[in-house]
């Protein structure tokens, strides 16, 4: 997961990092943010998911059909995770308890998919159309979440129009639009189902840098959910699997 956000934590340390050094300048307003207690704003987030996966002992034996009792599906070779890109907007309301700490909320709409992927000894293991040639499937929970982050925000001294800052907190997470799973599948085109509700914590780092009217905000934050968020269900993605714990990365744009 480190390799993952490097690059972005790099570009986000030399966009701060060259504003910094432009200090000759006189500091703007910011549009008054940091003036007042209580201040709203707006927020554009990318989103990557992934899951940590956490396997039952027998996760590898095959998956026996639920009437025959024969072998329905062949024994698996791999379970993994692949990053899955989404987008997040909301609305941000601070409220500064310090000069250099403040509490915020921000409300998020979240579009993003997760993403598992199975992989056989061979193509022939599973029935399912959607094996590939090299026996691998991908299983998809595709979902729109709301979320309403409560966070502590960290702030260094400002320098001219520039500061630093480290954030942590809790996340509340819940499900308005999922793709249900039918139960007229058979059992290997069947969903994996998440849970609709769940709580995770999170960290990041970011910039405030102030312009005239408005002060704008990169961020890069990262999230964990704080439980196991699969449902369990007599399927042949399900039953392997243990425990699902969502990972999350953001890079954020805010604007106060």
């Amino acid at each position: 997961m480190i390799k993952r956000f490097t690059p972005l934590l790099l570009t986000l340390l030399m966009l701060c990092g060259k504003i910094s050094f432009a200090q000759q300048v006189v500091p703007a307003w910011g549009g008054g943010a940091d003036q007042r207690d209580l201040s709203f704003g707006f927020t554009f987030q990318y989103v990557s998911n992934d899951y940590k996966i956490i396997k039952n002992p027998n996760w590898q034996a095959p998956y026996p059909d639920p009437v025959t009792g024969q072998t329905l599906v062949g024994p698996l070779a791999s379970i993994t995770s692949k990053s899955s890109p989404g987008l997040a907007v909301g609305f941000i309301s601070r409220y500064s308890l310090t000069e250099h700490l403040e509490v915020r909320s921000t409300p998020l709409l979240v579009f993003s998919d997760r993403s598992l992927m199975f992989g056989y000894y061979s193509a022939n293991a599973n029935p399912s159309s959607e094996v590939t040639k090299d026996g691998f499937l991908e299983r998809q929970v595709q979902t729109t979440m709301v979320e309403v982050p409560l966070t502590l925000k960290l702030k260094s001294d400002r320098l001219g129009n520039f500061r630093m800052y480290v954030m942590g907190g809790l996340k509340y997470s819940a499900a308005i639009s999922t793709k249900k799973a039918e139960r007229d599948l058979s059992p290997e085109d069947k969903l994996i189902k998440n849970a609709s509700h769940f709580a995770s914590y999170e960290a990041g780092i970011g910039c405030d840098i102030y312009f005239e009217f408005f002060k704008f905000s990169p961020e890069l934050r990262i999230s964990n959910s704080l439980g196991n968020i699969i449902v369990p269900d007599d399927t042949p993605y399900s039953r392997p699997i243990d425990k699902l714990f969502l990972h999350s990365l953001r890079f954020s744009f805010y604007f106060e």
